[in-house]
């Protein structure tokens, strides 16, 4: 249930690696369409030709409803309400859509990440509707852990964490996954693997924090910041990550509003974790609106201006919660008239930007501003005649 960045990958290494039969839902009759066609609606690098070979073979297709099946996948989005409580209505949905078609034996799994208790939620719902099912089917909860861009190899070989409701839930869960992923399936409950999920973005959440924190303090200091880290690093038991201009992506900029939400007492360093990587997205933003208006002050006319990324981490296409096109949308909103070149070489258009090849941008831009980290760009040269604002370590500068 849900063919997007993870959904789809995952059926497609099951139909491939598993060799089980695979029938993928998604809502959107696009992406179903283009999932039939053989065609990877989505950037992953060598996983298009895999989808014509499970389609081409039978062993995969799309449908925008679901099909009587032996096993039942919720892979679908978890996002945040306004007040960053976690929404859990497309996991319902999803949920509700295959209520009908369960039986006695079979597997429901939920790997969307999700606020702790929302495996059992999902088994009260299940069973208010069947209740002759209660003790007959199983239930488990399994998150996904795989980077964009090396996916293929990560669902194969990384350790999954299964919880199960009840032992038996987790042992058919185990019997399921063991037949594509060659990592370790550890088992536990289904409100630790929940919450494992969740912990993992989190101390990632944090550790970017502390790197970001120090590239704001770095500026004040005017030390840089890519020298320290590296410098540090020289420490034996010191791994500080990169600074960026924030932290984007359905995972680590979501997962920790899930525990906040729940826990607002205790999740203190979680909490401003979130605040301090929230804050450099507006920080860069107001950097550059600096940068725009002293070049103006210095020249006499506006600034042609170049926004190197949108996408939440390098070559990647995926702009959810990205902190770039926060940025982007941050300084064009407050500088009218303003000539600025939005460049994303990992999407073909945007039905908001208009998007510039980057050496285009970059030849014409007075200021040239990296938010994310694309391969492409560290091919170009450094500028001296050009206000160059690093945010991601193209240049280290």
């Amino acid at each position: 249930m849900g063919l997007g960045y993870i959904g789809l990958p995952t059926a497609i290494i099951a139909a491939k690696e598993g060799g089980v039969d695979i029938v993928g839902v998604d809502i959107n009759p696009s992406v179903v369409e283009q999932t039939n066609a053989g065609h990877l609606h989505i950037i992953e690098p060598g996983m298009e030709e895999m989808l014509r070979e499970v389609v081409n073979s039978g062993k995969l297709h799309a449908s925008t409803k679901p099909e009587v099946s032996d096993a039942y996948f919720m892979v679908v989005p978890t996002p945040f309400k306004g007040n960053h409580e976690p929404d859990v209505s497309y996991v319902e949905a999803a949920t509700r859509a295959v209520i009908p078609l369960l039986k006695e034996g079979d597997l429901y799994v939920i790997e969307s990440t999700s606020p702790v208790g929302t495996t059992e939620q999902m088994a009260k719902i299940i069973f208010n509707e069947r209740p002759e099912l209660e003790g007959q089917i199983f239930i488990a909860y399994c998150p996904e852990r795989v980077l964009p861009g090396n996916v293929i190899y990560e669902l194969v070989h990384n350790d999954r964490v299964i919880g199960g409701l009840d032992e038996a839930s987790t042992k058919k869960a185990q019997e399921f996954y063991g037949q594509f992923v060659k990592g370790t399936l550890h088992p536990t409950n289904a409100r630790t693997a929940e919450m494992c999920k969740l912990t993992e973005n989190s101390s990632r959440d944090v550790q970017i924090a502390f790197a970001n924190e120090l590239s704001l303090i770095c500026d004040k200091a005017s030390i840089n910041v890519w020298d320290l880290i590296n410098l540090a690093n020289k420490h034996p038991r010191v791994n500080i990550l990169q600074p960026g201009c924030g932290v984007g992506g359905h995972c680590i900029a979501v997962d920790p509003y899930f525990i906040t939400a729940d826990f607002p007492a205790e999740s203190k360093i979680i909490a401003a974790a979130r605040e301090i990587n929230n804050y450099k997205a507006f920080w860069c933003a107001e950097k550059v609106k600096n940068a725009m208006l002293e070049f103006e002050l210095k020249h006499h006319r506006k600034p042609v201006v170049a926004m190197m990324g949108l996408a939440f981490k390098p070559d990647i296409d995926d702009l959810r919660e990205s902190p770039a096109k926060q940025i982007v949308s941050r300084v064009m909103q407050s500088c009218n008239n303003a000539d600025i070149l939005v460049v994303e070489p990992n999407v073909k258009s945007h039905n908001v930007f208009k998007l510039t090849d980057y050496r285009e941008a970059y030849d014409k831009a007075d200021i040239v501003v990296f938010l994310t980290a694309h391969k492409p760009f560290k091919s170009l040269p450094w500028s001296d005649d050009k206000v160059i604002l690093d945010f991601c370590g193209i240049f280290k500068k």
